[in-house]
C-alpha cells in the first residue's frame, strides 16, 4: 500500500472506501476499496477533494480480487453451471437448470489450502432448482500472487469439475403396492399417491402400479411385468420389516435382484433395499416413505435419476447426517439430512 497523487493513479487498486457528500441529497459511498482506478475517476476524485490516495499498485505478478475469482470460478466450474460479474471481489455460481450437485469435496478442499483463497459450496448430491445459488469464490485480500490462482486453476484442471449439476434423465417408473390387506382392499392405498407425486416432480411418469398380496411369486412376476414394459426405475412398497409375512426382500431377489444393500444408516428409512436387475434400480421401500415428507428415498432417487449406479460405500456414507430431525415446516433439500461433512 502506498500514497499518490490522484493523477498517477490510474491503473491502480483503491485500498479503502471513498465517501461522498452533498448536504441534505447523498452521503454515501463513491468509489469501493478494490476498485481499479481508471483516467475518467480521476476528475471525480478531485471533485471530492481527494489529492492523495491510499492504493494498491499492480505490479507484475499479481491479480486484483474481481480477476482472481473469475478465473477460478471458471476454473473450477463444470456443466449446468453459470455464474456472476465479480461483485465486491466476490463471484457467484448458479444451477442453470434443475439437477443433481456434485462437488468433488477432495479438489474443494485443496483449493482452501491455499493461502488466501477460498470457495464455499453447498453439500455434494443434493436436488438444486434453476436459478439456485450452488456456490461463491473470492479471494480474502484486495490482490494475490498469480502463482496462487495459477495451483488453484491446476487443481481444477487435475481433478476436473470441482462443481458441476448434473441433469435429471426422467423415466418410466413402475410400482409394486404388496400386501393382502391392499390387494383385497380392506383398506386404502396411500403408498402410490406419494410415489406419483414423488416421480412427477422429476418429471417421469408412472408405467403402471400392481398391486399384489404378501406372495414371493407374485412380487417376482410383477417386476419382470414392469421390465418387460419398459420400466427405467422399480419401486415396491410395503413388507420390508422383519415380520414372517413381510416377504419383499425375497421377491426382488427371484426375479432377479442383484442386492446392494438391505438396510440404510438413515432414518427415517433403516428398512430401506437397494437392488439392480441389468441396469434398472429396484427399491424396496419402508412404510416411512408414505407418512415421512423426507426419508432415504428422497436422497437416493434425485442420484438415480441422474445416472449413477449406486454402491453400498454411497448408502453407508449417509450415516453422518442421516438422521432426519423432522423439523417443524420441512425445508429439505436445504437442511443436512443425508449430507455428511
Amino acid at each position: 500500500m502506498k500514497t499518490v497523487p490522484v493523477e498517477d493513479a490510474v491503473g491502480m487498486v483503491l485500498c479503502h472506501d471513498i465517501t461522498r457528500i452533498a448536504p441534505g441529497e447523498f452521503k454515501g459511498r463513491a468509489f469501493k476499496k478494490g476498485h481499479i482506478i481508471k483516467q475518467e475517476d480521476i476528475p471525480r476524485l478531485l471533485d471530492l477533494g481527494k489529492r492523495q490516495i491510499f492504493v494498491w499498485e499492480l505490479s507484475e505478478g499479481f491479480v486484483h480480487e474481481n480477476d482472481a475469482a473469475m478465473r477460478m470460478a471458471t476454473a473450477a466450474a463444470g456443466q449446468g453451471i453459470s455464474f456472476s460479474e465479480p461483485k465486491e471481489g466476490k463471484v457467484s455460481l448458479f444451477a442453470q437448470a434443475a439437477g443433481l450437485l456434485k462437488v468433488n469435496v477432495a479438489a474443494l478442499n485443496a483449493i482452501n489450502e491455499i493461502d488466501q483463497a477460498m470457495f464455499a459450496t453447498l453439500h455434494t448430491n443434493q436436488k438444486v432448482a434453476k436459478g439456485k445459488t450452488v456456490a461463491g469464490t473470492r479471494i480474502i485480500p484486495l490482490v494475490i500472487e498469480e502463482d496462487k490462482i495459477i495451483q488453484v486453476e491446476g487443481i481444477c484442471r487435475e481433478q476436473y469439475p470441482v462443481i458441476e449439476v448434473k441433469p435429471f434423465k426422467p423415466c418410466s417408473a413402475g410400482i409394486v403396492t404388496t400386501g393382502s390387506e391392499v390387494y383385497h382392499k380392506r383398506i386404502e392405498d396411500k403408498f402410490g399417491p406419494v410415489l406419483f407425486s414423488k416421480f412427477s416432480e422429476f418429471g417421469c411418469s408412472v408405467l403402471q402400479q400392481i398391486f399384489v398380496p404378501d406372495s414371493i411369486e407374485q412380487i417376482a412376476e410383477s417386476i419382470r411385468t414392469l421390465l418387460e414394459r419398459g420400466a427405467g426405475i422399480i419401486t415396491v412398497t410395503g413388507g420390508m420389516s422383519v415380520d414372517p409375512d413381510d416377504v419383499t426382500p425375497a421377491g426382488i431377489r427371484a426375479a432377479g435382484g442383484r442386492i446392494v444393500t438391505y438396510g440404510a444408516p438413515a432414518l427415517p428409512g433403516a428398512m430401506f433395499l437397494l437392488a439392480y436387475i441389468g441396469a434398472v434400480p429396484v427399491l424396496g421401500l419402508p412404510g416411512c416413505v408414505m407418512y415421512h415428507k423426507t426419508t432415504i428415498f428422497d436422497l437416493v432417487l434425485p442420484r438415480i435419476l441422474a445416472c449413477e449406479a449406486l454402491t453400498r460405500q454411497d448408502i453407508t456414507s449417509l450415516g453422518h447426517g442421516g438422521l432426519c430431525a423432522n423439523c417443524e415446516g420441512c425445508r429439505y433439500p436445504d437442511c443436512g439430512f443425508g449430507k455428511g461433512i
